[in-house]
């Protein structure tokens, strides 16, 4: 069976200038998904879809092929996952190439690790799923939300405000991270979800969603630890 990595990395940031070539310890932050896929051996095939000619020069750089340009159609901030996976498998069937699975890694998941890799793939094949991805519990209960409504707080769920925290059923967020697919049952769908997916749970300390610097400089010592760089 032959599977394909797809790193997904546009030119535009809003939050984060540059961010998916902003140095993450010494290295473009694209590097760490770059690397971990290749030395994984998981995947035949490993490549950058962008429309930005630097991107495409430090996906070269450390080893990812970028075999065609990101359409401008999905080049801007409202395109989404599904639609590059699309064009991608699209472009690549225009050269007579095919993928029985596909692993859309995101560009800014430096946590990643090829151990965690190769077990959510295992989990697509053996569990016959149609999506198999990276999730983290929420660090406190969501029954215990607070929402905001004009200048006052509120109980988002007032009926569990008596529950003790630990009594209240666990909820769990995408790690951010990567998504293994069959491409088959995801060119039926065109989405990324279905009612046959599955997970592997991640600790806090194996993933970080980087939406501003605060979460970088998060990263960047959560990656120190868990490499036991001092």
């Amino acid at each position: 069976m032959k599977s394909l990595a797809i790193i997904p990395a546009r030119g535009g940031s809003k939050r984060i200038l540059r961010k998916n070539i902003k140095f993450f310890l010494g290295k473009p932050i694209i590097y760490y998904s770059i690397h971990a896929a290749l030395k994984s051996n998981l995947f035949d095939e490993v490549m950058v879809s962008t429309e930005d000619e630097e991107i495409v020069e430090v996906a070269k750089k450390y080893g990812a092929k970028v075999p065609f340009i990101r359409s401008n159609k999905n080049s801007d901030d409202k395109a989404g996952t599904e639609e590059v996976i699309l064009e991608v498998l699209y472009n690549y069937g225009l050269r007579n190439q095919q993928f029985d699975n596909v692993c859309c890694i995101y560009p800014t998941a430096p946590l990643i690790t090829i151990g965690r890799l190769k077990e959510c793939k295992n989990k697509l094949l053996y569990g016959k799923y149609d999506m198999v991805f990276p999730i983290q519990r929420y660090g406190h209960p969501v029954q215990r939300s607070f929402k905001i409504n004009d200048g006052k707080i509120h109980m988002a769920c007032p009926e569990y405000e008596n529950m003790r925290t630990q009594d209240l059923e666990p909820h769990f967020h995408d790690a951010g991270q990567y998504y293994w697919l069959n491409v088959k049952s995801f060119n039926k769908r065109k989405q990324i979800y279905s009612s046959n997916c599955s997970f592997i749970e991640l600790s806090s300390m194996e993933a970080q969603d980087i939406d501003n610097i605060d979460d970088w400089e998060l990263a960047e010592l959560k990656y120190l630890k868990n490499n036991n760089i001092d």
